[in-house]
Parts: structure tokens; sequence; C-alpha cells
């Protein structure tokens, strides 16, 4: 990178079902988070010292809103998003994690599954902050 460019300003943000549970929208949001923790790791900062000498493991280092959607808003920005899938991280839930006992139990429902029967949970994304606001600068915070 040139001295006089800019970084580009980055944003994460998860988009959950509001109407779900607390407990299932509790668990979809850990899912997601995990799941951009891992597909991000920059965004996960160092482990350091306490001042007791206690190690103290890396969270992540900048906010990752709970944005509230319905069905209809999550399936919307799913479906508006496929065109910038080479620009933007996504990780979406589908209501099949809470019917399935195990990850290939999983995987195998959702391939078996047409895309317009999925039920999402949740969806988190990841890019540039312009880009993220663009799918989802329209939503409150999930409270």
């Amino acid at each position: 990178m040139s001295d006089n460019e800019i970084p580009q300003e980055k944003k994460s943000v998860l988009v959950i079902d509001e109407s779900l549970p607390i407990g299932v929208i509790a668990n979809t949001s850990a899912i997601l988070a995990l799941s951009l923790g891992k597909l991000v790791p920059e965004m996960v900062g160092e482990d350091f010292e306490d001042s007791d000498g206690n190690i103290r493991r890396g969270i992540t280092t900048y906010p990752i809103p709970a944005l509230k959607g319905s069905p209809e808003v999550l399936r919307s920005i799913r479906a508006k998003l496929k065109d910038y899938e080479s620009d933007l991280i996504v990780v979406d839930l589908f209501g099949a994690t809470r019917t399935t006992r195990s990850y290939e139990e999983y995987i195998q429902v959702v391939q078996d599954t047409p895309e317009d029967k999925h039920e999402y949970l949740g969806i988190a994304i990841s890019g540039s902050k312009k880009l993220v606001n663009k799918f989802t600068g329209n939503l409150g915070l999930l409270k």
C-alpha cells in the first residue's frame, strides 16, 4: 500500500430473526460470530497478560452489532448478497440446526432442501463498511 492510500474501513454485522426465542437468538449469534472469527481471523485481538500476570485471550477488536430482521428481511438480504459474495464474507444459518443432531446431518438437510424452503435464522456479513451498510444500514439493533 502506498503512503497516500487509506485502508478501507471494515465492518461486520449479524442480522438475526427477531421473532426467534431468546435462546435461539443467542445460539445463532454465537454460531455466526464464531464462523466470522474463523473467516476473518484478524478481527480477533492478540492474547495479553493482565496486571496479575494472567493470560487473557484475545477478543474481537471491533464491535459486531446484532441487528434485527424478520424472516422476509433475511431472505431478501440473502438474495441481494449473492451478487456481492466475491466482495463480502457471508455466513448464513438455517433452521435445520434446530432439528439436526450433527454437522453431517445439517449438511445433508441443507443440500436436500431447495433455497426457497430454507428458514434463515441469521446472516453474518463482513467486508467494507460502505458495502455492509448498503444491505444493513436501515436495520435496527436487536434488543
